[in-house]
């Protein structure tokens, strides 16, 4: 069977991302503070202001100068200084408070911080070292990542922070085997034309990706709509948590709605997540399968999940409830178990808050401690 897929990925300089990256880096200064601060912190970003709101609870918070001095830093990092967005110009509204005491009383005793359902995917791309994500994530994801290093080491002039890109891979029988599209647009400088865009973009291709999975220039579109100066929230207001499908897996497995940024582990939207990817990379890095879903879901105070799910898309090569249950065995599911496990309560998100949260190296300093791969040898110990 023959069939196409398309997915995108987001810099981040794009306007919700740049929210996602002020709520996760005023998480980081939370847990700085308190490493048991619980956050669930949102930003809106448009025309020279910010705007946060949201609830904390800790027993030392940080300050509101120290707050502002984190969001304005952030954005320096990203790299705004137009007319239009400029880290030091930019006004900066605080409505932040103190978190629900109901919602409090809920996870003192190590219960989930909220309601529903996280997903979890991994998946070995024969042929391709993807970190078990699907290609076309990787592959956006690297392309953006790749330009913004470019770019903030000036081997690429005139481009600015605000940009997107999309694949459209085709599928063989499941295994993707050409670019029929490739779409960039990138905000830029005014002094650039659209061919002095495209020819700095279709320099790039060739240093970040596979040459067979590089389209023929007829079949690259860049910045379709034209002229792109005005970008970023002086262009398009931002918001916290829009764009959980990039952040995940583009499209190409479940996502159970929930936004991570800003969000403490407390919140099994992001902390179950992180389980579920953890595992299903361990999974598929062991060569139980070539592929695997994981699906938990919470109640909002309980400890323990209502369910899991396992689904491997017909390429398990063990009972796959066997396998679930072997899962279950050997790691704690409860909120508190997944934080101490995985050890969230480090300030350690600014980095998840651009290119995606999976498909990333673990760090020695805790970030991306769920791309570990270290169950893979008790699991083939298993079966």
């Amino acid at each position: 069977m023959t069939y196409l897929f398309t997915t995108e990925s987001v810099s981040a300089g794009h306007p919700d991302k740049i929210c996602d990256r002020i709520s996760d880096a005023i998480l980081d200064l939370h847990l700085k503070h308190d490493p048991q601060a619980h956050t669930a912190i949102e930003a809106l970003a448009t025309t020279n202001r910010v705007i946060i709101s949201g609830e904390t609870l800790g027993t030392t918070l940080p300050s509101a100068e120290e707050i502002e001095h984190t969001i304005r830093q952030s954005i320096k990092e990203i790299g705004y200084e137009q007319n239009g967005f400029d880290w030091q110009k930019l006004h900066i509204e605080n409505y932040l408070h103190t978190q629900s005491v109901d919602i409090s009383n809920g996870i003192s005793g190590g219960g989930a911080g909220d309601q529903g359902i996280m997903f979890g995917y991994a998946k070995k791309e024969a042929g391709y070292d993807t970190q078990y994500m699907p290609l076309g994530i990787y592959l956006t994801n690297k392309l953006l990542q790749d330009i913004q290093t470019a770019r903030q080491e000036q081997r690429i002039i005139g481009l600015e922070p605000d940009a997107k890109a999309q694949i459209t891979l085709e599928y063989e029988q499941g295994r993707p085997v050409r670019t029929t599209t490739l779409l960039v647009s990138s905000q830029h400088q005014e002094n650039l034309s659209t061919e002095d865009v495209r020819e700095i973009i279709l320099g790039q291709l060739a240093q970040s990706l596979p040459e067979e999975f590089i389209p023929s220039p007829q079949n690259i579109l860049t910045n379709p709509a034209g002229r792109f100066t005005i970008g970023g929230p002086d262009g398009d207001t931002g918001l916290t948590g829009r764009k959980i499908i990039a952040d995940t897996y583009g499209g190409y497995a479940p996502h159970g709605g929930g936004a991570f940024s800003g969000k403490d582990a407390s919140k099994v939207d992001r902390s179950g997540a992180y389980m579920m990817r953890y595992l299903a990379k361990n999974v598929v890095a062991a060569g139980l399968a070539n592929e695997c879903l994981l699906q938990i879901s919470y109640a909002i105070g309980r400890r323990q999940p209502l369910s899991l799910y396992i689904n491997c898309n017909k390429s398990c090569k063990v009972d796959e409830q066997k396998l679930l249950k072997t899962l279950r065995e050997m790691v704690d599911l409860t909120p508190l178990g997944i934080i101490n496990h995985l050890r969230l309560q480090k300030p350690i998100y600014t980095a998840t808050s651009s290119y995606g949260h999976f498909g990333r190296i673990a760090r020695p300093n805790g970030e991306f401690s769920w791309e570990k791969l270290d169950l893979c040898e008790e699991l083939k110990k298993c079966f």
